[in-house]
């Protein structure tokens, strides 16, 4: 059974000012998904699905089913407010959405195979998706998960600080904790870290989560248990959130399973600003121009 690729595509992308998950970056329009997905199919994957709100949805299949259509199964997930709230009302002051976690479960009947989940305004490379592609097919089960790990360096923005999930690692390269570090930039050759938690300089290699994760459908049950704990707790708390590094953390502890770091060699850019985009499209080019990347992703068929 192939692989499904999930793209959570339904943030408000507030720091952006706009939405960048349909913004154009390549030669002939691609968007930073289009690349995600070419290198998924390449790969191995035999399906994608959406998770997006409710109402981009004519935008995206508007977008994304001329050029997918043939190459690839395709299928849409809203992620909404009352989803899996088991009878629970929103609070009137809750306006965003629950968080990625919740994105991920509201997904539990569109994939019933090993998947991998992406952010939509990331651009990973093809050896991640490679790396994903053979865990998910040999070493994926419901007590072994992954997560690819990027280094910290190469993942900061030129134009403003950065949050970033912080791989703690044990001696087998598996998955201790991912600690949520606020405010990353560079400063003096070092990389700091202003959130007041210690350390407050960040080894440069640090293993990072861009949130590139690997899962089998075991996933679905579990989280959806740890959400009803999470709105028991914090369904009052207007700004809080369901990170699926939360859902990682308990399975690790608990003793449900092992979370493996893969690292990979590829290149990460990202648009977490409005000025990283002009960057983002020189680096897709640089790409295109090195034969990594045809000029127009999907004219011609995808080979491997």
């Amino acid at each position: 059974m192939k692989p499904t690729l999930l793209i959570l595509a339904a943030g408000m992308a507030s720091r952006y000012g706009g939405m960048k998950q349909i913004e154009s970056f390549g030669p002939s329009g691609e968007t930073i998904m289009d690349y995600s997905i070419y290198d998924a199919i390449r790969a191995g994957f035999g399906k994608v699905v959406f998770i997006i709100r409710e109402e981009f949805a004519e935008n995206f299949k508007n977008i994304f089913e001329p050029k997918l259509k043939g190459k690839v199964e395709t299928a849409y997930v809203y992620q909404d407010l009352h989803a899996f709230l088991g009878g629970r009302q929103i609070p009137a002051d809750r306006t965003k959405p629950w968080g990625t976690a919740h994105a991920v479960l509201c997904a539990k009947d569109a994939v019933h195979e090993p998947f991998a989940v992406i952010n939509a305004d990331d651009f990973y490379g093809k050896d991640a998706f490679d790396k994903a592609y053979q865990f998910l097919t040999t070493d994926c089960n419901n007590s072994t998960w992954s997560i690819i790990g990027y280094h910290l360096l190469n993942t900061l923005s030129d134009h403003g600080t950065v949050n970033r999930g912080v791989c703690e690692l044990d001696k087998e390269e598996n998955l201790v904790s991912v600690r949520e570090r606020l405010n990353i930039h560079q400063k003096d050759g070092q990389v700091v870290c202003d959130d007041n938690q210690e350390p407050h300089v960040i080894p440069s290699d640090s293993k990072v989560s861009m949130n590139f994760w690997c899962f089998s459908p075991g996933i679905f049950d579990y989280s959806e248990k740890l959400f009803n704990e999470f709105l028991d707790a914090q369904i009052n708390v207007p700004k809080s959130e369901f990170f699926i590094p939360i859902v990682a953390d308990s399975f690790i502890k608990s003793g449900s399973g092992e979370v493996r770091v893969i690292g990979t060699s590829a290149s990460w850019f990202g648009v977490t600003y409005k000025e990283d985009a002009p960057a983002v499209k020189e680096a897709v080019n640089k790409l295109v121009t090195a034969n990594q990347y045809p000029t127009n992703l999907w004219q011609l068929t995808i080979d491997n």
